[in-house]
């Protein structure tokens, strides 16, 4: 599947390592163009105001508002406050999951609950049978996780689309807005767990090379799964576009 990209979507890159990864091409495929602005290293690259079809925000290692340590998160507040009031489709990873659920009214806690690390089981909840996003996708996906951090109240009237053993809130969508957040990582590939702070993951019994071969055991089983994700929240943006 193969398309001209008929709409953009800016992407707020939060670390060096934390780019679209394979989402960059499954988006461009399914006909959403990205602009990505790596805001940790100029945080004036972004735009005071939202001109673009979709918002994408991607990881990092700071809470939604950290600005002290990441200035930029502010301004990455206003981008989704804006394509919340407007309509614009919106698709946070991990760190952007938890801002977007920071603007929206819900709550984020550092270093909250039990970190999840690699390869992981999933579970869709039965809210996401109809998700224009989530929908048709396999109960039990596998997904990349690295985080900490966990989102502990989703904001109110959002849709819960699943959870995993160790923290409830991997995906939801806020409601009557085409914005969905996630915990987990459905942009990276096995091979970004060998970029990962060994010694940061020994300090919590993980170790990165046992963490790598389980994700790319997975990874045959898992690309369908979040490359369709991937075409799904492209289409909401080429369709509100057109």
């Amino acid at each position: 599947m193969t398309t001209t990209a008929a709409a953009t979507a800016l992407v707020v890159q939060n670390t060096p390592g934390g780019g679209p990864g394979r989402w960059a091409g499954w988006l461009r495929e399914a006909g959403l163009a990205l602009d990505v602005v790596a805001a940790y290293e100029d945080p004036a690259a972004l735009p005071e105001r939202l001109t673009h079809q979709a918002l994408l925000v991607l990881g990092g290692g700071y809470l939604p508002d950290e600005d002290a340590r990441a200035p930029w998160l502010a301004r990455t507040r206003d981008l989704t406050r804006q394509a919340l009031d407007a309509g614009v489709p919106v698709f946070g990873i991990c760190l952007g999951g938890q801002l977007l659920a920071h603007v929206a009214g819900g709550e984020v806690r550092g270093r909250y609950g039990r970190p999840e690390f690699g390869s992981t089981p999933l579970r869709l909840r039965a809210e996401a049978a109809d998700d224009p996003l989530f929908g048709g996708l396999p109960e039990a996906p596998r997904a990349m996780e690295n985080h900490v951090d966990a989102i502990v109240r989703l904001p109110p009237g959002a849709r819960w689309l699943a959870e995993s053993e160790r923290c409830p809130h991997q995906a939801f969508r806020v409601d009557g807005a085409p914005a969905w957040g996630v915990q987990f990582h459905p942009e990276a590939a096995a091979d970004r767990i060998q970029r990962w702070d060994a010694e940061r993951l020994a300090g919590y019994g993980e170790d990165r090379a046992v963490l790598h071969r389980a994700a790319l055991a997975d990874e045959a089983a898992s690309v369908p799964t979040w490359r369709r994700l991937a075409h799904a929240f492209a289409l909401q943006a080429t369709s509100r576009a057109a």
